[in-house]
């Protein structure tokens, strides 16, 4: 049974960038529900959380259930809330936003679940990369922070994809406008994996630059040529250049150094500005050949070029490129820690508005406990005190999600025997001081 104090005051202060989104009841139960997410080790699912708060027998479990059917709020709010208090702690002034966009698949069973199909499912085993469940195309923003090496993916944005309805480029498009109007001082660097190139990319807003990986199939042309001031309709594109392989072939190629994936890598560049009428039509593009030691005779990709990027950006230098792009793996890190360590996913709702909130809940839940650490959460002694307990991390010096998580957990725990009453706290006065405490937050 959890004592007087529910919430740990930095716990609580983070969560209040998101009192505007709710009511003074709604809000009392999504934090409280978000906090149970958090502090549960168990079964993740509607009940399990109330069981992480330890309010099981102060509420019905039906209050938990009215927040993903019935109550009304929008999860698009919260995540710009939070994601408003990313930006402004975590990014410098000013500094464009990076923003990772992808999908994934979270299992379901039974006939009744909406949106639940079988689906393509990149992280299943066996040689059937299939699954049944909700598809979940997800935006996040890409930052660094300085205890770590790697960038984090903070998912703030996600929409449920159903077979034969909007597509998913289309979604990953209305997200990133989304975060454009909410940030109009910003510049948005959108970044996905070669699933989210396409003609549904064509106009978009100067304030947004769009970087993929280019199809082998892909067919380039030269620019148009300028006007002639004759009769007729003026050309649309140049010569074919071919396919990024033909473009192999044509290109000069330099040596220089790239901060890819935790490590300095020594990779052969060749960039070039051309049309890909197939998918931006007359939009100019820069496309950027990448070439390293896992490329040439021998390999499998002995094709004349190991990766082709594709991007929008037509000034940042092809370094930063592709930099930008492997910082894209960031948003399957955030998938795979929301899974294994969070337990998203794993709630049972069938209806279509709980299953359109429950997994944006648990989402949103992922940067929360990332963005506390950042913020309140880490000490520089954190990794040693991880390798004192487990020596056999000899190498760990950096803290995982996992950590973070652990210390959030931990957190909360030392905060319910830190309260100000010395004995156990029934029930009753459990319900008054969060009553207390969400009708002080209107």
């Amino acid at each position: 049974m959890l004592p007087v104090g529910t919430i740990p005051p930095s716990l609580s202060a983070l969560l209040a960038v998101c009192r505007s989104c709710f009511t003074a009841p709604t809000f009392r139960t999504f934090c409280v529900l978000l906090t149970g997410l958090i502090a549960q080790t168990r079964r993740r699912t509607v009940c399990g959380m109330l069981l992480g708060t330890g309010l099981e027998r102060v509420w019905h479990h039906a209050r938990c259930h009215r927040l993903f059917s019935t109550t009304r709020w929008s999860a698009d709010e919260v995540g710009l809330a939070l994601a408003g208090l990313v930006v402004a702690r975590l990014l410098p002034d000013g500094a464009p936003l990076q923003v990772a966009v992808d999908d994934t698949l979270f299992k379901r069973s039974g006939k009744k679940v909406f949106g639940a199909a079988w689906q393509h499912d990149g992280a299943a085993r066996g040689p059937r990369p299939a699954g049944f469940g909700n598809c979940w195309v997800i935006a996040g923003i890409v930052v660094t922070v300085p205890f770590l090496t790697r960038p984090v993916c903070l998912p703030v944005l996600a929409r449920l994809w159903r077979p034969r309805h909007t597509g998913k480029i289309a979604l990953a498009r209305e997200m990133t406008e989304l975060l454009a109007a909410h940030f109009p001082d910003r510049t948005l660097h959108t970044v996905g994996d070669a699933a989210y190139a396409g003609e549904h990319l064509r106009g978009l807003l100067p304030q947004i630059t769009w970087t993929s990986r280019l199809k082998v199939t892909s067919v380039l042309h030269e620019l148009p040529p300028p006007r002639t001031g004759k009769k007729g309709r003026p050309r649309t594109r140049g010569p074919r250049l071919g396919t990024p392989t033909d473009l192999s072939q044509l290109l000069d190629w330099h040596r220089t150094k790239v901060r890819r994936y935790g490590r300095v890598d020594t990779v052969f560049l060749a960039e070039r500005t051309c049309l890909w009428y197939g998918s931006f039509h007359t939009q100019p593009v820069r496309v950027v050949l990448v070439w390293d030691s896992n490329c040439g005779p021998g390999t499998s990709r002995d094709r004349g070029y190991g990766a082709a990027l594709v991007t929008t950006d037509l000034t940042t230098p092809a370094e930063q490129i592709v930099e930008r792009y492997a910082s894209r793996w960031a948003i399957e890190t955030a998938f795979f820690d929301a899974r294994q360590t969070l337990g998203v996913g794993e709630a049972r709702n069938r209806t279509r508005r709980a299953v359109e909130r429950t997994v944006p809940f648990g989402l949103l839940a992922c940067t929360v406990v990332t963005t506390w650490y950042a913020l309140a959460g880490h000490q520089p002694a954190d990794a040693d005190e991880h390798r004192a307990r487990a020596r056999w991390y000899t190498t760990k010096t950096q803290p995982s999600f996992e950590d973070m998580t652990a210390k959030l957990r931990r957190t909360i725990i030392a905060h319910r025997f830190r309260g100000p009453h010395p004995h156990q706290a029934r029930p009753e006065e459990i319900e008054a001081v969060l009553t207390a405490w969400a009708t002080a937050g209107t």
